[in-house]
């Protein structure tokens, strides 16, 4: 019998953890020996849940997406609590923080990404060039950035501890930052009870995803919620204070560029995530905004190493590519994306040690969905929605025309709903939706299929209207349309699911995984449990 493939999986997060379990098959067939290393000392979690978490309305338990004793019952060596400190390309070999040392024929990274810490003064941020890493890579590999106290980021569950005390308490938490994360923090701390100011230098919040008007109502939305907001003021410093006995200097206000003083009780950053490449530029890997890889997730630098998830950049290599000191792109940064590339590697690794040809193709980077997941909120948007219904789109002077663009835009600000629709040739290529769930499901289908909406757009506009019932340009219910992005789940397998037993929007998840990603899709889970459950039985919600 051939000797099992060795792979090592560094970085045990909810991507780490899928490639993990999808290679169980082989780890009990002997076929592959895999070691897994995570440096935080719990089972895996889904992250994107972690700002649920913190203000109490989920627990671990829930956030849980693998536990790391049943891997070891399979076979497996994991060592949690404890990171990789170097990668020894030529001999094969990683060596850890507790000294141990594990060989490999394949090595992936799937270390995900850290939170960005702005330039502010009074804050430190520590670069992390490869001359600082050689210097003081042992230091800036099993940690982030110290930060003072009463400033915090939101990644892992030590930051959600933090963030909890003061919901708990009812203070005053100024969030810094108006993306998808720092907002659905902002209004779930407002509901339970925290005062939150949300600061941003940008025009609207969400700016990449939501044009001016979307923006607009969203903002209105969030006053509403009970969150304040202050856009265009640029952070340039926060100022401390001392409490009582403690002498330790403490966050006590945010100042502006334009001259505002911000008090609050906690600093939460939330200015995006960078790619943790730290140990790849140790190892001499290419590295742009992650770890570079090709469309097959291998490393340009090296075909025995891999990279999935938010650590993973991928372009095709090409000669043209290759030399270029800047490269193009990010890693996706969400969590859908991610679980198909470890589906994918999984299965593309057993398919070798089987002796098998590879037949799937490797996963297609596509335009990704955002939804802004918070009660009484609701916003989705996809692709680029800056044209305007007035904008002329100048001639196309060579090449194929698939179409001219169009268009269409809905506002009531007064109700707080919004909507904008771009299509080309009458297939919708991005599109807003702001307070109109509804019609924002009925667009992610469409746009996920690259259907052609119909020629009167204001049908879909009454998918949130009385008369929602005959409204439907598609079947919404239709077996193969999809319910859960992340996962991919159709409404067939969530019927399915239904009728094997499934009572609540939890079973549900368990049995399908429908609902464990970003969490955008689980009322529209409940919608399909009331739909398909026995009349005699009452699907719960939870």
């Amino acid at each position: 019998m051939m000797a099992a493939e060795r792979v090592v999986l560094v970085g045990f997060g909810p991507v780490g953890a899928r490639f993990a379990e999808q290679l169980l098959p082989e780890v009990r067939a002997e076929r592959i020996a895999l070691t897994v290393v995570g440096l935080e000392p719990v089972d895996a979690y889904n992250r994107v849940l972690v700002a649920d978490y913190a203000v109490g309305h989920t627990d671990l338990e829930t956030m849980t997406v693998a536990s790391s004793g049943e891997l070891a019952g399979a076979g497996v060596v994991v060592r949690l609590g404890t990171g990789v400190t170097a990668i020894d390309r030529a001999g094969r070999t990683v060596q850890l923080a507790t000294g141990e040392e594990f060989p490999y024929d394949r090595l992936v990274l799937a270390t995900g990404a850290r939170a960005n810490v702005p330039t502010l003064d009074g804050v430190q941020k520590i670069r992390r060039d490869s001359r600082t890493l050689e210097k003081y890579g042992s230091t800036l590999l099993s940690g982030d950035d110290p930060l003072p106290a009463g400033v915090t980021v939101l990644r892992d569950l030590a930051d959600a501890d933090t963030v909890r005390g003061v919901v708990r308490d009812a203070k005053r938490i100024v969030v810094l930052g108006a993306g998808v994360l720092g907002l659905e923090i902002a209004l779930a701390a407002a509901r339970e009870g925290a005062e939150v100011c949300v600061v941003h230098h940008g025009p609207v919040p969400m700016p990449r995803n939501l044009d001016r008007g979307g923006g607009t109502v969203l903002a209105a939305a969030l006053r509403r919620a009970g969150v304040t907001v202050i856009g265009q003021s640029r952070a340039e410093a926060i100022g401390f204070r001392t409490d009582g006995d403690d002498a330790t200097p403490h966050f006590g206000f945010l100042t502006t560029a334009d001259g505002k003083k911000i008090p609050g009780d906690l600093l939460l950053l939330s200015c995006g995530v960078s790619a943790r490449t730290d140990l790849a530029i140790l190892a001499g890997l290419r590295v742009g905004a992650g770890i570079v890889v090709g469309r097959d997730l291998r490393s340009w630098s090296d075909d025995a190493v891999y990279a999935i998830g938010d650590c993973a950049q991928v372009l095709e290599p090409t000669e043209e590519l290759r030399l270029q000191k800047v490269l193009p792109g990010t890693p996706s940064g969400l969590i859908g994306p991610g679980w198909a590339q470890a589906d994918w590697l999984a299965e593309r690794f057993a398919d070798e040690v089987r002796g098998r040809v590879a037949e799937a193709a490797p996963p297609a980077e596509r335009v990704p969905i955002v939804m802004l997941k918070a009660e009484g909120v609701d916003v989705v948007a996809a692709g680029d929605v800056a044209g305007e219904p007035w904008d002329e789109e100048p001639p196309r002077c060579q090449g194929h025309d698939p179409g001219r663009r169009s268009v269409a835009q809905w506002a009531d600000p007064e109700h707080g709903r919004y909507v904008k629709m771009v299509t080309r040739g009458g297939v919708l290529e991005a599109f807003v939706c702001v307070g109109m769930p509804r019609t924002a499901a009925e667009l992610a289908m469409l746009f996920e299929r690259r259907s052609e909406l119909p020629s009167d757009r204001s049908i879909l506009l009454r998918l949130d209207g009385p008369d929602s019932a005959t409204a439907s340009a598609s079947d919404v219910f239709a077996p193969t349309a999809t319910v859960c992005w992340c996962n991919g789940v159709t409404v067939a397998a969530i019927e399915e699911s239904v009728a094997s037993g499934s009572t609540t929007v939890a079973c549900v998840g368990k049995d399908t995984r429908a609902g464990t990603g970003c969490g955008g899709c689980k009322r529209r889970i409940g919608e399909l449990l009331s739909r398909f459950a026995d009349p005699q039985e009452v699907p719960v919600a939870g």
